[in-house]
């Protein structure tokens, strides 16, 4: 396994942590791409992908959470939130 594979594995991991809270709301979290600089973009998908709520889901669990457990994630960018919220 490479190092981005074992990267990508633990951040699944790590994602699996909110993923019932998700699920419970109709929705989930999907990676879209792990790039070189270690930027990672994330896609809310399901119910979460238009909730006006998905900023505070993002910032106060999923990032959190990713950030704790996978250090070598630099930066979280979601693709798919409302235009006030793209940029970070």
């Amino acid at each position: 396994m490479s190092a981005t594979e074992d990267i990508l594995v633990r951040i699944e991991a790590a994602l699996d942590t909110s993923r019932p809270y998700l699920l419970d709301d109709g929705g989930n979290v999907e990676i879209v791409e792990l790039d070189d600089e270690m930027t990672l973009k994330i896609r809310l998908i399901g119910s979460c992908g238009t909730c006006p709520q998905s900023y505070m889901t993002f910032k106060s669990g999923i990032e959190t959470v990713i950030l704790q457990q996978v250090p070598e994630v630099k930066k979280i960018i979601p693709v798919n939130f409302f235009p006030e919220h793209d940029t970070f």
